[in-house]
């Protein structure tokens, strides 16, 4: 075990490395991983767009479309596919976006013997049925990827799904009763790629076909409504490629969409020739620090960052999804949209900023704000009692069906306000008996709970039930409820899955030959040790945290804290990693040992010569 010196020390080095990961304005950005699928669909449609607009224009995008293809050239995996991240396993998404690339832009010949590889590896997953078994009746991805394969001339047309675009004509308050074949946030994806079918493959139903060519310039206004100011749908590289290529293969390569869409491709790109999944997290990962380090005990209200937060609270209906004001996105960009799980981090941000804050009239700021948050989540609930991500009532496909992750999150957020608005009390009471009920039937036969936004890529089926679990588990924390029926199994659940040296991966381990989804990493052990040091005075055996402080400290003082693993799980099977989630994650439980063991750096529960002599944080910001 590590002394307490040495876990001391391990949450120094942890949070003042997340102190000094600031920006000048004082909240987080962190960094989202290059993506071999952003990649390659970036260069697919600015080879479209190319390709469309002709030698006139003196080709643009030439050193553009190099730079990622020579990326992508360099970073083939030994199977002969791609995956989403450098740290990912190949699948076959990335793998024949990534392929249709090359011939795209115009140089498969050139890259022969690389593409020949990426073809055995796609036969061996299965082909076009192997696509459409990864994502199973959800078509918000794999008509897509069919899409920009058609447009590569390596997939007929026939084989792109048909999607509905006239059923975005209609008021937006009815498109959860349409029952749509794409999830919520993909209305883009749905117009764009649905009339590129339909222009490179008309209809033979001569009402079906005059009713989408009806519903062509409607649907591209919907199309333009929805775009951001920024030009990027979502903030997300992939989604707005696809609009893009879908856009100027049908000959509208000078629509505002179009343009604006190449506009933010262009401005996302890395100084190596890349694209991220998304620009960034920033919302996120500052709601996330700013939690991380009160969980320890910190003064956050030294932290200057709460009027930026503030700030980030969205104030009109969303155009996008429609949402009421009152929620949270995962950036400050404008092509975020408010979600569950951000407003929710930002409640509780607010709350433990209001905790330790003596301003007056930050408090009152903060009551607004997180009584228009709340109203927000109320309105979100899903019939079930869970909650999704964008939308309440969009059905059951990934990001519009409740997520236990999501409705974790949301039950903290009602619990660290509860009893401050007593015209909602009543509401957030049903709300969450209601929230308690879905996770109790949520739960799985073994203990365990699925989350919705993140995932572990060696698990059979890419679920992370170890964070899945964990994430449930601080609702019941802070509940106080570690007594209930749910919570025990989910805790013996945790206990089963720690591995042999203390840490945690993606699972439990069934067998003497672990594979390797049990490896412990730094993001799944922190998240597991901070659920079960919420029971440590109820139900976890000692030897299971002790193991937990003492595998995590001693990463962290082995500087392994910083490394992350591709665990983020976004949109369809899409994997990511961020820089910052092992070090939030690591500050978050070591500071919270540190805490119950009564040595908390900054002088909360600590000896008496400690309180008369308390370190000095530096809190000032710094710049990346």
């Amino acid at each position: 075990m590590v002394s307490i010196p040495e876990l001391r020390k391990a949450y120094r080095t942890a949070r003042d490395d997340l102190l000094a990961r600031r920006v000048e304005a004082g909240h987080w950005i962190g960094r989202l991983s290059t993506s071999a699928l952003s990649t390659a669909t970036a260069v697919s449609a600015l080879a479209i767009v190319q390709r469309e607009i002709g030698d006139a224009s003196g080709r643009p995008h030439d050193a553009v479309i190099a730079g990622g293809l020579r990326w992508l050239a360099e970073t083939q995996n030994r199977d002969g596919g791609w995956g989403d991240t450098d740290l990912s396993l190949s699948n076959i998404s990335t793998t024949m976006l990534v392929r249709a690339a090359f011939h795209l832009a115009g140089v498969a010949n050139d890259n022969d013997e690389m593409l020949k590889r990426a073809e055995v590896y796609i036969a061996e997953m299965g082909g076009i049925d192997g696509l459409r078994l990864r994502y199973g009746k959800d078509k918000t991805f794999a008509v897509p990827i069919l899409t920009n394969c058609a447009l590569a001339g390596l997939v007929d047309w026939k084989e792109v799904s048909p999607l509905p675009f006239e059923l975005a004509c209609p008021p937006p308050r009815f498109y959860r009763f349409l029952r749509l074949s794409v999830v919520s946030y993909a209305i883009p994806a749905l117009v764009a790629i649905g009339q590129a079918r339909f222009f490179h493959r008309r209809p033979r139903n001569p009402l079906v076909r005059w009713l989408r060519q009806w519903a062509v310039e409607p649907s591209l206004r919907v199309l333009q409504r929805m775009q951001p100011a920024s030009g990027g749908f979502l903030e997300a590289v992939p989604l707005t490629s696809f609009v893009v290529m879908s856009l100027a293969s049908t000959g509208r390569v000078d629509h505002p969409v179009t343009k604006q869409g190449v506009e933010f491709l262009t401005e996302s790109l890395r100084d190596d020739g890349t694209w991220p999944i998304d620009t960034n997290l920033a919302t996120w990962t500052t709601t996330l620090s700013i939690n991380a380090l009160a969980a320890g005990g910190e003064d956050v209200s030294r932290l200057e960052c709460f009027r930026w937060l503030l700030d980030c609270q969205h104030r009109e209906m969303h155009p996008y999804t429609q949402a009421t004001p009152g929620g949270w996105a995962w950036t400050d960009l404008s092509g975020g949209v408010p979600d569950v799980d951000d407003t929710s981090g930002a409640l509780l941000a607010i709350a433990a900023w209001s905790l330790t804050s003596t301003d007056v009239q930050h408090q009152h700021q903060a009551r607004g704000a997180a009584e228009a948050g709340i109203g927000w989540l109320l309105d979100l609930q899903n019939s079930d009692g869970g909650w999704p991500t964008f939308c309440r009532g969009w059905g059951t496909l990934p990001f519009d069906r409740s997520g236990s992750d999501l409705t974790a999150h949301a039950l903290r957020a009602l619990h660290v306000w509860r009893g401050e608005f007593p015209q909602l009390n009543e509401r957030i009471s049903t709300a969450v008996r209601r929230g308690f009920d879905h996770l109790a039937k949520s739960q799985h036969v073994d203990g365990s709970w699925t989350p919705l936004w993140f995932g572990n890529q060696f698990h059979p089926v890419e679920e992370n039930l170890v964070y899945g679990t964990a994430r449930v588990l601080l609702a019941y924390r802070d509940y106080g409820s570690f007594d209930e029926q749910p919570a025990k199994r989910g805790l013996a659940f945790l206990e089963r899955c720690q591995n042999a040296d203390g840490g945690w991966g993606g699972g439990p381990v069934e067998s003497e030959d672990r594979n390797q989804s049990c490896r412990s990493s730094v993001e799944e052990t922190a998240v597991a040790l901070e659920a079960v040091l919420g029971s440590a005075c109820n139900q976890s055996p000692q030897d299971v945290i002790t193991k937990g402080i003492t595998w995590l400290a001693e990463a962290a003082l082995a500087g392994r804290h910083c490394e992350p693993s591709p665990i983020g799980f976004y949109f369809a099977k899409l994997w990511y990693y961020e820089d910052l989630y092992p070090l939030i994650f690591t500050v978050a439980a070591l500071g919270r040992a540190a805490y119950l063991l009564d040595v908390s750096p900054n002088g909360l529960g600590a000896s008496a010569a400690e309180k008369s002599h308390p370190p000095q944080l530096d809190f000032e910001p710094k710049s990346n």
